[in-house]
């Protein structure tokens, strides 16, 4: 066992002052922790400067060189020794803190890297010469001309060359050349009006493109949209819904995926407060309480969502990385996202990811061909309208014969009365059951009109321009959940009393979070009251859980509440519970439907939210375009 007094010394310790390349390298451990740190810093400095094109090359992961090329406004030869002291800037005055419109602010970052690494800053700022100054493990040069245009140029090479140690810490190239990509992309969606390249110099000379995105014109949402659509991909910008919400003070915007539109990991969300990127586990734990009864546990939302507010309402100044912020009203932030989120998501109504359409085409296998054998072709070219006329004159039954006099006609009989029962035969058409509601039932509807049920669960419906096909105990399940929903919603969440009030022993601390909730869980059937000490008493539960373990509930909601600032545990369960009746409820598999309850079903489901998606996350349709199902079958 280790001695608990081994840090006690017979001789006093002496305070002494650190010289400044001891405190730049100890800053750089919390300003730079990697080369995607580095070029984070090196990025945002740029667009202070007001540049609208950035390029970054990197090689070996940013270990080896990191160069950031920007057309902003650049520096003067007397700026750049200045530039390189701790806490220069020229964002701040140092008077207000709070008001704070830059990414940076704290004048940490150049001399960091020039700490740990060697550094060279070459600028020209407008009407005045280029200048270049080099820094490497804290040696700074003295200014000297250069050959620049416009701008500045940043090179860091060998980064921790001057603190081995950190190299040990360090992933892969691989890993580390991702992680420099994410940085690049994430600032590329706060900004759309900036054009961002990225290349990989690895092998020397120019090096590959890796990244690019050129500026974006129009107006915030155009603009963004395509952003997205060329950094997350069109399929994200394809599935994603427009987001503008306001509380108060604040506003959100940006896009959120539909539901069917989901990940298996947390790795396409990106938050934004004031145009700077950020990592908050309020603001993730916001996002999933919104999307908490559409998907299920083992999938995550994706969204790109900015939060703007006055620069006083936030503080931007808890972390020297700057990646984390206090809102003064953490919670009008977390509704503000959970309600916006959830009023847009509504408004979608039945809309469901384009992706689910991909993936049903994909199941789909074209016949085999042998390796480097060109695939078949079904069909030849069309013929024009002659050819067709013609070919139409000679397939039409000869004139004045009787269609029972054709050639072969007795076998076709033969074979269709072996398929067909004869009072079916007989029966005229308008008298078969259902057939009045197919088709008084509009093709032109968003799901269109039923026209089969195949083995007793899915529903076969036909639009103008392709089919719809629905599960419909998923799809009516839905419906039955939403109605439950609505109802408690009116009604409210009913509460049973105890008949003797369990009493839970907590922390001081536990008994605080509880007690600052209180309201809030009474809302949702659970009363709690102070009980002396640091007990509180539980006094009623919600009614629909049964018999419940109170002090494991109150557990569970306080975990909630330390991690992400609040509780969804007692929502989730009443809402799992509604969601088991809403499945015993519906429409089974395995049930016939007529054509009438067929089409009522489509209807429903077009006037009801969520019900794209049933209550675990599966989607509930699949619409496939008739281009795409001609295309299956070669006919294109």
């Amino acid at each position: 066992m280790a001695d608990p007094i081994h840090h006690i010394s017979d001789t006093r310790p002496v305070i002494r002052q650190l010289d400044d390349a001891a405190i730049n390298r100890i800053a750089a451990g919390e300003v730079v922790e990697r080369p995607a740190s580095a070029v984070k810093e090196l990025v945002e400095n740029a667009l202070d400067s007001g540049a609208t094109r950035i390029e970054i090359s990197q090689a070996q992961g940013g270990k080896s060189l990191i160069r950031v090329t920007d057309n902003g406004c650049g520096m003067t030869p007397q700026d750049l020794p200045l530039a390189l002291s701790r806490h220069a800037t020229s964002k701040i005055d140092g008077s207000d803190l709070l008001n704070i419109h830059s990414f940076g602010f704290r004048g940490e970052a150049l001399p960091s890297l020039g700490a740990v690494g060697r550094l060279t800053i070459q600028s020209r700022a407008a009407g005045h010469d280029a200048a270049e100054i080099t820094v490497s493990g804290g040696d700074m040069s003295a200014p000297r001309p250069t050959a620049l245009s416009a701008g500045t140029v940043v090179t860091l090479r060998d980064l921790f060359y001057a603190t081995p140690a950190r190299l040990k810490f360090m992933r892969s190239d691989r890993a580390e050349t991702q992680a420099i990509a994410d940085v690049v992309k994430r600032l590329a969606m706060a900004e759309p009006s900036v054009g961002f390249t990225l290349r990989d110099v690895t092998g020397g000379g120019e090096g590959r493109v890796t990244f690019r995105a050129d500026p974006e014109q129009g107006d915030l949402f155009d603009a963004l949209h395509r952003r997205l659509a060329r950094v997350l991909g069109a399929e994200f910008a394809e599935n994603a819904i427009k987001i503008d919400a306001s509380r108060e003070a604040l506003r959100m915007t940006g896009y959120a995926a539909l539901p069917t539109y989901s990940r298996g990991a947390a790795v396409a969300q990106y938050l934004f407060v004031n145009g700077r990127p950020v990592r908050d586990k309020m603001l993730t734990g916001a996002l999933r309480a919104a999307y908490h009864d559409l998907l299920s546990r083992d999938r995550h939302p994706a969204a790109v969502l900015f939060l703007t507010c006055d620069p006083t309402l936030v503080d931007v100044n808890v972390h020297p990385a700057k990646s984390e912020v206090r809102f003064r009203d953490p919670a009008l932030a977390r509704g503000l996202i959970v309600s916006g989120l959830r009023h847009a998501l509504a408004e979608e109504g039945h809309r469901a990811s384009s992706t689910v359409a991909g993936a049903t085409l994909g199941a789909f296998r074209p016949e085999a061909t042998a390796p480097g054998q060109a695939p078949r072709v079904y069909q030849m070219d069309r013929p024009g309208p002659a050819s067709r006329a013609m070919a139409y004159q000679a397939q039409a039954p000869l004139t004045g014969a009787p269609l029972s006099q054709s050639p072969g006609f007795a076998d076709l009989q033969a074979g269709y009365s072996a398929r067909v029962e004869p009072d079916e035969l007989s029966a005229p058409l308008a008298d078969h059951p259902g057939h009045e509601a197919q088709a008084d039932a509009p093709l032109s509807a968003p799901l269109g009109a039923a026209r089969a049920q195949i083995h007793e669960n899915y529903i076969i419906a036909q639009t103008e321009d392709g089919l719809v096909i629905v599960d419909q105990h998923a799809a009516h399940e839905r419906l039955v959940y939403e109605k439950l929903k609505t109802q408690q919603a009116e009604r409210g969440v009913a509460a049973q009393a105890l008949l003797i009030p369990e009493i839970v022993e907590l922390s001081d601390g536990d008994r605080g979070a509880l007690l600052d909730a209180a309201e809030d869980l009474a809302a949702l059937g659970l009363v709690i009251e102070e009980f002396g000490g640091s007990a509180v008493a539980v006094r009623e539960v919600p009614a629909i859980l049964g018999a419940v373990d109170a002090r494991a509930l109150l557990l569970d909601v306080l975990d909630e509440l330390s991690d992400q600032g609040s509780s969804m545990t007692i929502r989730g369960r009443i809402d799992a519970i509604l969601s088991r009746v809403a499945c015993h409820g519906s429409i089974r598999s395995g049930r016939r439907m007529r054509a009438e309850e067929m089409n009522a079903l489509l209807r429903e489901m077009e006037a009801t939210p969520h019900s794209g998606q049933c209550n675990h996350g599966r989607p509930t349709y699949v619409k496939l375009q008739l281009a795409d199902i001609e295309r299956l079958f070669g006919r294109t």
